[in-house]
């Protein structure tokens, strides 16, 4: 199965993000019929560590490695960390464009339960990946169905959005069905 580690912000913040997306380029395009690729809000989430395809006997093996991560987490904490999804920007060229929104608020708590996740999973050998973690939320994957010019207008307009705060309460385990439509499933939880 494929899996990945995430936090999900509120509904209320996903609502928020919502109608800003809504006003961009990309949205509009999408209302047209052009194929942008628009992140479905029940599906938001920040990725914390993706882990790829994972034989279905290493699960509790995986369970194991991010409920430590997390019990970890909070013994060093006397809060939940706050955020808020603010800022924005856009990677990658042509077939494979991102437009995403910032994480701005205590990035670095959330950073360190990066670091505690990925270190657990090492220690365990399971898959993981080792690029930098930059806390992020996937708006849309326009590609190149739409202008450049217009994905540039559109990480300009979310520069200047600031979304409520919200405290990241849950790590949670997810897994990946890919296809025309991906689906997320929940596999487990555990408080942050």
């Amino acid at each position: 199965m494929r899996l990945f580690v995430a936090v999900h912000p509120p509904p209320e913040a996903v609502a928020d993000l919502s109608a800003r997306v809504a006003r961009l380029r990309v949205a509009r395009a999408a209302a047209a019929g052009t194929d942008t690729r628009l992140t479905d809000p029940a599906q938001a989430h920040l990725t914390v560590a993706f882990l790829g395809t994972v034989d279905t006997g290493r699960l509790v093996k995986v369970e194991s490695a991010l409920g430590l991560a997390a019990e970890t987490f909070r013994g060093g904490r006397s809060a939940h960390p706050v955020l808020r999804l603010g800022g924005g920007g856009s990677f990658g060229q042509g077939r494979s464009t991102v437009l995403w929104v910032d994480v701005r608020g205590e990035v670095e708590a959330l950073r360190v339960l990066g670091r505690l996740v990925r270190s657990g999973l090492r220690r365990g050998r399971l898959p993981c990946d080792e690029k930098p973690f930059t806390p992020h939320l996937t708006v849309a994957r326009p590609g190149d169905r739409i202008d450049p010019a217009d994905v540039a207008a559109d990480r300009e307009a979310l520069h200047g959005y600031l979304g409520p705060p919200w405290p990241a309460t849950e790590l949670v385990l997810v897994r990946s069905r890919q296809g025309p439509r991906p689906a997320y499933d929940r596999v487990a939880a555990w408080p942050l």
